[in-house]
């Protein structure tokens, strides 16, 4: 079985997904990290398409290496990582779909039939009470956990603007210890502010301080911040390759990192993370805001490993190629604050071709807010 084609989707205008198709037939679905949508088709289209035509789409670790020594000569790896994460995972779905096994079952099998999730919401205009309400009405859902970001990651220690601890203490007040909290403030703070918002986290219960300070350009900040406080750490979704997630453990000493399978380079990179980091007894949850390609993959990876023991993360927001007539022709959704690993082969999710290309537009027409 050879690559005979390789295209990126850019679904309304936001969601590049990888499209590859084989002289069998068989067709792998990949997604990748939806900023920078049309530099990613880019690279997908004109430096890595022709490295893996008339390749064996088994042939992971060959095409990986290619693509990061291709990728070397062209500058920092963000958005080059994001492109190879996309054509990764549709490896694996045709991999899956030639052998009739869902991803799962290729690397070592599933340990549990549904991961657990957390409500995660990307809103800063919510006053706390609103929040309050919100968080109230996915714990009906079944959501025992929820995520805010409520600082302003454009403007550091911006305390006139920031209702992190009056939206703790408000959620706190309308539903006691009901739920889990997590408190992600993407880089906002400096070392000082950060340590003196984590005490007052601390007395709250919350369960865990996400990127306190910008983490990959302050790792002796962010040790500082871990070294001073109790509440876990939680940093890692702007580190990429396995190395800068070592470097990040190592000097950053977060007590929670946070691999994306859509930013590291697909899960073949995400599983020698997953390995190094646990070889340093670290502990792991995945960073994850896109629904379905994202999704999908890291429930394979999480179900097979004892790695990720808590809630992992779930935009509750509304996506358009989730919310604005589904790409899907089966749902693929929480249940109960759960997501159920996928049982068909590969990605195990029912992609519909006809609907992407008519969601997919060649030039971008909007700017996107690389905050969200």
């Amino acid at each position: 079985m050879k690559i005979v084609s390789v295209e990126c989707l850019v679904l309304d205008e936001e969601y590049p997904y990888v499209v590859i198709n084989t002289d069998e037939g068989i067709i792998g679905f990949g997604e990748c990290f939806r900023r920078s949508p049309y530099v990613t088709k880019t690279v997908i289209e004109t430096v890595f398409t022709p490295l893996i035509i008339g390749k064996s789409p088994f042939s992971n670790n060959e095409i990986w290496e290619e693509m990061i020594n291709s990728a070397a000569t062209m500058g920092p790896l963000g958005t080059l990582l994001t492109a190879a994460s996309g054509i990764d995972i549709a490896l694996w779905d045709i991999k899956g779909k030639v052998l009739n096994q869902p991803i799962h079952k290729l690397i070592g099998g599933k340990q549990k039939d549904k991961i657990s999730l957390y409500a995660s919401s990307l809103r800063r205009d919510l006053s706390p009470k609103e929040e309050a309400v919100r968080v109230g009405k996915f714990l009906d859902k079944g959501f025992m956990a929820y995520k805010m970001h409520s600082a302003n990651p454009s403007k550091i220690d911006d305390t006139l603007n920031d209702n992190t601890i009056n939206t703790v203490k408000e959620i706190r007040k309308e539903l006691g210890n009901q739920v889990e909290i997590m408190v992600d403030v993407n880089g906002a703070y400096s070392v000082s502010h950060a340590i003196e918002i984590g005490k007052q986290l601390e007395d709250l219960n919350v369960f865990h301080f996400e990127e306190p300070v910008k983490s990959m350009k302050d790792m002796e900040g962010l040790s500082r911040v871990s070294e001073k406080l109790d509440i876990p750490i939680a940093a890692g979704e702007n580190a990429f390759t396995r190395w800068e997630h070592m470097r990040l453990f190592e000097y950053g000493k977060p007590d929670i990192m946070q691999p994306d399978v859509v930013k590291v380079g697909g899960i073949t990179e995400h599983l020698r993370i997953e390995s190094a980091l646990t070889s340093k007894n670290a502990i792991l949850t995945t960073h994850n805001t896109q629904p379905y390609g994202s999704t999908a993959a890291h429930a394979h990876i999480i179900s097979t490993s004892n790695n990720y023991p808590y809630y992992q993360e779930y935009n509750i927001e509304k996506v358009s190629i989730k919310d604005n007539d589904s790409i899907l022709d089966e749902k693929f959704e929480p249940i109960d604050g759960s997501i159920k690993v996928p049982e068909s082969p590969g990605l195990g999710l029912a992609y519909n071709l006809n609907k992407m290309r008519e969601r997919s537009v060649d030039k971008p027409t909007k700017l996107v807010d690389p905050r969200k």
